[in-house]
C-alpha cells in the first residue's frame, strides 16, 4: 500500500499515459509476474515511462510495496522482489528518475525496502563493471544522458558480435533478414504484425517524460576546468561557472585522511599530493615534517595562488626541503607528471588523489596503472570520495564498483564512515552552498578510503 496521496497508482499513472505503457506498470504495480513476463516480449518495455510521471515498471513494482507494516503479506513481498529481478534482468535502467527526481532506488530506500533496494544497488553494480569491460565510463548521477560523446550505443536492442577484425561475426544473421527470409506469414499473422507496427508507431508519437532539468548539474570536463578562471573566497575555491572546486567544509575530511595515510602522524615521511586546490591537505601534510613533499597540479590559476606571496608553498617552502626537490610542486597534468616521476623511481609512503572535472576513469587509471609504481609495499593510498554523492544509492553503488576494481590492482580498502555535519549542507544555494552553482555533496556519512596492497 502507497504511504502518501502522492504515491498511489492513480497519481503515478496519467491519463494519458499511452495503453501499453499503462499495461506493464499497472501489471508491475500488482507484481502480476506472469504478465509483466509477457509484455517484456517487447524490447525496450522493461524501461517504459510514463510521460507525465516518468513512472517506470521498477519504479511502479517497489513503489506499491508501501513502507514496512504489520500488514505486510509475504507472499506479495516475495513476488514484488521476483518483479523487480525481473524486470532489470530485462534492461529496466536501475537509475531513471522520475517527475520528483527518484529513482527506483530512492524509492526504496525512502520505504524503507531494504531488499528491493539492494536489488537496484547490485543492478547498478552489474551496468558500472559493464562499462568499465566496455571502457565506456561514464561519471555516475542521477540519470543517464541522452547525448553522450561518440557513437551511441543501443544495449537494450539486438546484440551484435564483432570479431577481431571489426567485421561481424559470421554466425550471427541479421533479425530482419530472419523475418524475411523465414516461412511465408499468413494473412492472420501479416494483419497482427501490421497491427503491432501501428501500436509502436503510435506510441513513438506520444510525449515521452522528460526528466526534471537542472542546467546547474552539466558536467564539467577537465579541459574546460584547466581553462576557467578560479576565485579564491569566504572558505571557498569556484571557477568562473559557480561550481565548487574545493570547500572548507571538506577540512574535518582532510584531516582524518591524513590521520588514516599517516598513523601517529610520524615525520620523515614521503608523501604525494594530487590536486592541490586549496591546500587544506598539503597544510596538514607539511606539519608531519616529511622528508619528501610532492605536489601536482595543473591549473594555472591555482599555480599563480601557489606563487603569490602570502602561499606557504611557493619557492621558499621548495627550497627549504632537507634536500634538493624533496619539497616540490609539480606543473602540469598528473598524468604526464606520474609518468616521470615512474621513470626517476620515486616512491612513496602516503599518495592522495583529489581532482577536479575528471571521471572515475581517471581514478581507475592512477590507482591500476600508477600507484603500484609509485607507492611503498607498506604504504597507504586515498582519495577523496565524491563518486556518485548527489544521491545515496549512486555512492552505495560506486562503493561497491570501487572495491572490485580496487582489487583486480591488488589492492584492499578499509573504509572509514564519517559523519558529515549538514547543518550548512542541507539546502541548494544556503550556507555552505551559497554562490556555488551546484550542491556535490548531499549524504550524512563520508566513506573514507583507506588502500593498501593485499596480502
Amino acid at each position: 500500500m502507497a504511504d502518501t496521496d502522492a504515491d498511489t497508482i492513480s497519481a503515478r499513472i496519467s491519463p494519458s499515459c499511452p495503453p501499453e505503457t499503462q499495461r506493464i506498470l499497472t501489471a508491475a504495480w500488482s507484481h502480476d509476474l506472469d504478465t509483466v513476463k509477457k509484455l517484456l516480449d517487447t524490447p525496450g518495455r522493461a524501461s517504459a515511462q510514463d510521460p507525465v510521471t516518468g513512472e517506470t515498471p521498477l519504479h511502479a513494482a517497489i513503489r506499491s510495496c508501501g513502507s514496512p507494516s504489520e500488514d505486510d503479506d509475504p507472499a506479495d513481498l516475495e513476488a514484488a522482489s521476483k518483479t523487480v529481478y525481473e524486470l532489470l534482468l530485462w534492461g529496466a535502467i536501475w537509475n531513471d528518475v522520475d517527475n520528483h527526481n527518484e529513482t527506483p532506488g530512492c524509492v526504496a530506500r525512502r520505504l524503507g525496502r531494504t531488499e528491493l533496494y539492494e536489488l537496484c544497488v547490485n543492478a547498478g553494480v552489474r551496468a558500472e563493471m559493464l562499462f568499465g569491460v566496455l571502457e565506456g565510463y561514464e561519471e555516475l548521477g542521477s540519470q543517464a544522458s541522452d547525448e553522450e560523446d561518440g557513437e551511441d550505443v543501443d544495449m537494450g536492442g539486438d546484440v551484435v558480435i564483432v570479431g577481431e577484425d571489426g567485421d561481424e561475426a559470421p554466425e550471427l544473421v541479421n533479425v530482419e533478414e530472419t523475418k524475411s527470409n523465414g516461412k511465408a506469414e499468413s494473412p492472420d499473422e501479416q494483419q497482427e504484425q501490421q497491427e503491432v507496427e501501428d501500436q509502436e508507431d503510435q506510441e513513438a508519437e506520444e510525449p515521452r517524460f522528460q526528466p526534471p532539468v537542472d542546467a546547474t548539474q552539466a558536467d564539467v570536463t577537465s579541459e574546460a576546468y584547466l581553462r576557467s578562471k578560479l576565485t579564491y573566497s569566504d572558505g571557498k575555491l569556484v571557477d568562473d561557472e559557480g561550481n565548487g572546486v574545493m570547500m572548507a567544509w571538506e577540512t574535518d575530511i582532510m584531516r582524518q585522511s591524513v590521520d588514516e595515510l599517516l598513523p601517529g602522524r610520524e615525520p620523515g615521511k614521503r608523501i604525494l599530493n594530487i590536486g592541490f586546490g586549496m591546500g587544506i591537505i598539503d597544510t596538514m601534510f607539511a606539519e608531519t615534517k616529511p622528508a619528501r613533499h610532492h605536489i601536482i597540479e595543473a591549473h594555472p590559476g591555482v599555480l599563480e595562488h601557489i606563487d603569490s606571496p602570502n602561499s606557504k608553498f611557493g619557492s621558499a617552502w621548495e627550497e627549504s626541503g632537507p634536500s634538493p626537490g624533496a619539497f616540490k610542486v609539480y606543473r602540469g597534468r598528473w598524468q604526464e607528471v606520474c609518468k616521470q616521476l615512474l621513470a626517476e623511481d620515486q616512491v612513496y609512503d602516503a599518495i592522495y588523489f583529489d581532482t577536479f572535472g575528471e571521471d572515475y576513469s581517471q581514478l581507475r587509471m592512477f590507482f591500476t596503472e600508477f600507484i603500484p609504481g609509485l607507492l611503498d609495499p607498506k604504504g597507504r593510498f586515498g582519495f577523496f570520495n565524491g563518486l556518485g554523492a548527489d544521491r545515496q544509492i549512486c555512492y552505495d553503488v560506486y562503493t561497491k564498483v570501487v572495491e572490485l576494481h580496487l582489487a583486480d590492482a591488488g589492492l584492499d580498502v578499509d573504509w572509514k564512515v564519517i559523519d558529515v555535519d549538514m547543518s550548512q549542507l542541507a539546502e541548494e544555494g544556503k550556507g555552505e552552498w551559497e554562490g556555488v552553482k551546484r550542491r556535490y555533496w548531499t549524504l550524512d556519512k563520508y566513506r573514507l578510503p583507506v588502500c593498501t596492497f593485499l596480502g
